[in-house]
C-alpha cells in the first residue's frame, strides 16, 4: 500500500521563488530514490484557528505563507530506503546560511494511506 510523508512549512512570501528552486531540486532528489510523486503547495486559502489551523500549527508570522507539500511512495519500506539514500545525496547538502525557511517550524510525519479513492 503507498506510504506518504506529509510536510507543513512556513515560508516567507518574499523568499517563495528561492523555495520553489528548492522544491524542485529536492523532488528531483526524491524522485530518483523512488518517490512516485512530490507535490508542492503554496497557502492560498488558509484561514486562521481558534484552536488549530494550520497558520497555528508552524507559528505563522506577518508576510508568511504555508507550504503543504507531499511524497508518495510505493511503500513504507520504499519510504524508508528512498528517504535515507535522498539525505545522503550529496545534492541535498543543506545550506543552512540560505534557508529559505524555518526549519525550526517544519512539521512532518510519515502515514499509511486509509483510503485512496
Amino acid at each position: 500500500m503507498t506510504y506518504v510523508d506529509g510536510f507543513l512549512v512556513p515560508v516567507p512570501e518574499a523568499r517563495r521563488e528561492q523555495y520553489l528552486e528548492l522544491a524542485r531540486k529536492a523532488a528531483q532528489v526524491f524522485r530518483s530514490h523512488g518517490a512516485l510523486s512530490v507535490v508542492e503547495c503554496w497557502g492560498d486559502d488558509v484561514p486562521d484557528g481558534k484552536v488549530t489551523s494550520f497558520p497555528l500549527a508552524v507559528q505563522l508570522k506577518e508576510g508568511e505563507a504555508v507550504v503543504f507539500s507531499w511524497i508518495t511512495w510505493a511503500s513504507k519500506e520504499a519510504r524508508d530506503a528512498g528517504m535515507k539514500a535522498s539525505m545522503e545525496d550529496p545534492r541535498m547538502k543543506p545550506d543552512f546560511e540560505n534557508m529559505p525557511f524555518d526549519g525550526q517550524r517544519m512539521i512532518f510525519g510519515g502515514f499509511r494511506v486509509l483510503v485512496d479513492a
